[in-house]
């Protein structure tokens, strides 16, 4: 991902503050000069279409590839509308090659290919080979702005030879060994070129048994890597074991808390790339299906509720304590719902422990169900004064807990063999099913016992 210059990283915490009604152009100007790229980025999502408009027209032309990086897809449109072709081609030249592939990527397929024909014949071609790899992979994310440096030479032309640069790439911490066919051999920190004698060579050094990660790796093992191994960078390998690039840690960064908004987005049925500002028409549709999924399971458990309202009718307090038994079955079953999507998404859970994990959370929900049915049971008894009441929603509790932790750990495993996300669709599964044993065990028990 991107990486801000030596002049930009000088940044201010504090939250940046536009007053597009009443700051003066020069101000504004001013202002957004001050600020890190991916600031302004999100300082454009945050505001309306005319408003956009009104902001990129002050923005300096040199920091425009580097904010459409920063950009989710929708509001990245909508920026890439308000501009003609050559400003795009000039943008596009200024990203960094795992930017411009990843926006090439999401723009329609012939835009893509004007960009890339208008681009230099190297600055194309890497692009190209970007692109050849899978998404959210390591050929995908890796930088191929590497330092490397021979086995067989001393620290000394080593200092030498990186004192000749006027800078380094960001977050080198680490030089790259390899052989003259360009085979990777090792890691050479720069703490030891810095500590060790100078003429020492670096063969001597040097960390041949240093992580790497192939160009396939899944963003999910990147992630896993650099989280255990507490990495700064990491050498990317093609498969005959040839250096080909490297991922840092601030690319990690970015994946996890895309990761992270995605999560969040989709347990409410959206996309983390959708606009907060898009127009009307589009956000209807897509927020349309997810109310027409939900509305299908409301029906489900109104349509169990219809099955006993001659029960409802002679026993009105069942009315009033029927939420009671699904809404504690539901979030018990949130809990382990939400530990086992933790759980998969860690590795953490695999053949081997399933079965042991499914009897844990029973008994933990066994236990949780004896403690709070009984006191549900107690404050029902004060309340209506009728006993039998009080054990009904006891015995219903219980029962629903059980399934609700039951279900939290097997939806998940369910969804994930049919490749289905478990974030996405876990939560409405869980809900529903919680709803109907809820509602179905405590009304069926009422009738089969009361009545």
């Amino acid at each position: 991902m991107t990486v801000p210059s030596e002049t930009q990283q000088t940044t201010s915490a504090t939250p940046m503050k536009i007053d597009l009604l009443n700051d003066q152009p020069h101000e504004l100007v001013q202002k957004i000069q001050e600020y890190h790229p991916a600031e302004i980025a999100a300082l454009l999502e945050s505001h309306p279409p005319e408003d956009r408009q009104t902001l990129w027209e002050i923005i300096p032309a040199e920091l425009e590839g580097e904010i459409l990086a920063h950009m989710h897809n929708e509001a990245r449109a909508s920026i890439l509308d308000l501009m003609d072709h050559e400003e795009v081609i000039a943008a596009a030249e200024t990203m960094e090659v795992n930017d411009l592939a990843y926006v090439i990527d999401e723009l329609p397929e012939s835009v893509g290919e004007n960009i890339l024909q208008a681009l230099d014949d190297d600055h194309r071609t890497r692009i190209e080979t970007a692109l050849s790899y899978e998404e959210d992979t390591a050929g995908r994310l890796m930088s191929a702005d590497v330092i490397s440096v021979r086995q067989n030479v001393s620290l000394s032309v080593v200092l030498r030879w990186l004192r000749r640069h006027h800078d380094l790439p960001p977050h080198t911490d680490a030089l790259m060994v390899i052989d003259e066919q360009n085979s990777y051999l090792g890691k050479l920190e720069l703490s030891t070129v810095l500590t060790q004698a100078p003429d020492k060579q670096v063969e001597e050094v040097m960390c041949k048994s240093a992580e790497t990660l192939s160009l396939h790796a899944e963003n999910d093992v990147i992630i896993s890597l650099f989280e255990k191994r507490d990495l700064i960078s990491v050498a990317v390998l093609d498969d005959s074991n040839k250096l080909v690039g490297r991922i840092t840690v601030d690319d990690v960064v970015d994946i996890i808390r895309e990761q992270a908004d995605a999560d969040v987005m989709k347990r409410a049925g959206l996309d983390a790339e959708d606009d907060l500002f898009a127009p009307v028409i589009p956000s209807a549709k897509r927020r349309a299906l997810w109310l027409g999924i939900n509305l299908v399971t409301v029906f489900l458990a109104a349509w169990v509720i219809g099955r006993f309202e001659a029960t409802l009718q002679e026993i009105v307090a069942l009315a009033v304590l029927m939420p009671i038994v699904a809404s504690m079955g539901g979030i018990a079953g949130s809990q382990t719902l939400t530990l086992t999507i933790r759980g998969l998404a860690l590795e953490q859970i695999a053949k081997s422990n399933i079965r042991w994990l499914t009897v844990k959370e029973m008994m933990v929900g066994s236990l949780n169900g004896l403690i709070w049915s009984l006191i549900v049971a107690i404050v029902s008894y004060f309340w209506f004064e009728q006993a039998g009441v009080s054990y009904i929603i006891a015995a219903a509790m219980i029962l629903n807990i059980i399934v609700g932790s039951l279900s939290g750990v097997a939806i998940p495993l369910i969804l994930e063999k049919m490749d289905i996300d478990p974030a996405l669709s876990g939560a409405v599964i869980l809900t529903t099913v919680t709803d109907v044993v809820g509602f179905l065990s405590f009304l069926g028990l009422a009738t089969l016992f009361l009545l």
